[in-house]
């Protein structure tokens, strides 16, 4: 093979593996949008949407409202930030900051209350629930075959 075969075969082999690489959107294709959605949050509201490994805070009630009112400043859409919530406040870490007594916050991260005893109870109770599920999932399942010297 001459040298001439050898780059046109080195460049026929560059091109397959650039496309074979997923390109940024394609990655940002397959995020969840609610990932995404959450990941804006925390950009603009880094003191109330912390990032992994610093704890969550309890929110604001009624940041909800808060955010849609700045739905169309901040880019987000009323469902998408609903979703995003949902989604931010339905978390192992989310509850176990929700304990009596702990601050909430707003958007801008400044004190907007305390988690009062009923809302302490509730993030308890969601805890519990979530743990059987969470169990369940780790267990292993049954169905491999049964050796012989059970």
């Amino acid at each position: 093979m001459g040298l001439e075969k050898l780059a046109d075969l080195k460049k026929q082999l560059s091109a397959e593996a650039k496309s074979a690489k997923p390109t940024r959107s394609q990655k940002t294709a397959s995020v969840d949008p609610v990932v995404l959605i959450i990941g804006k949050l925390q950009k603009l509201f880094p003191k109330t949407f912390p990032k992994n490994p610093n704890p969550k805070v309890p929110l604001k009630v009624g940041i909800l409202d808060d955010l849609y009112a700045r739905s169309e400043e901040i880019g987000i859409s009323k469902e998408d930030i609903q979703l995003a919530i949902k989604t931010w406040c339905k978390s192992s870490r989310y509850w176990n900051a929700s304990k009596e007594g702990a601050v909430r916050v707003d958007l801008d991260g400044n004190p907007a209350g305390v988690v009062e005893a009923k809302g302490a109870a509730q993030a308890r109770a969601m805890a519990r629930k979530a743990k059987p599920a969470r169990i369940e999932a780790s267990k292993p399942t049954t169905d491999s075959p049964k050796s012989e010297i059970e």
